[in-house]
């Protein structure tokens, strides 16, 4: 192999020298077309620029990951419908509760709130308690048990 046969690359070609008159085939325009942005110089289109209409990722809706999907979410009760629905010194557990219809599904368990107001001794079996019922379960001579 000698030097004079070896392949041109692209840093041995020479630059396409363009707008140096009509006679060279690439003047006037210099081989950009005719007129347009693309024409001028200094131009930078964005790929995704769609010629100011309005962006496909903004019209296509959104979709995929989003972590409420994986919340612990809990069957609530309050405290105003367990005076409502048991009497005094009662056990009140999550099938007790299904098995009366209070609750229809349990979900990831049950939480009992403290709305409304509790006069009756209860024990109660729940997952989870807001501080404001626990206070008032015991204030009522009550038990929180949580599973």
């Amino acid at each position: 192999m000698r030097l004079e046969n070896l392949p041109k690359t692209a840093e041995l070609r020479k630059t396409k020298r363009v707008g140096r008159g009509p006679g060279s085939g690439m003047g006037k325009t210099s081989t950009r077309g005719q007129k347009g942005q693309k024409s001028r110089s200094g131009v930078s289109i964005k790929p995704w620029f769609q010629g100011g209409q309005s962006p496909i990722y903004r019209r296509i809706p959104k979709r995929g990951f989003n972590n409420s999907n994986f919340a612990t979410r809990y069957a609530t009760i309050n405290l105003s419908d367990l005076n409502k629905f048991f009497n005094d010194g009662d056990v009140v557990s999550e099938e007790i509760l299904k098995e009366r219809g209070i609750i229809k599904k349990s979900l990831a368990g049950i939480k009992v709130l403290g709305n409304g107001n509790l006069e009756k001794k209860l024990t109660i079996k729940a997952n989870r308690f807001s501080s404001a019922a626990v206070s008032k379960i015991e204030n009522a001579g009550g038990k929180a048990e949580v599973i």
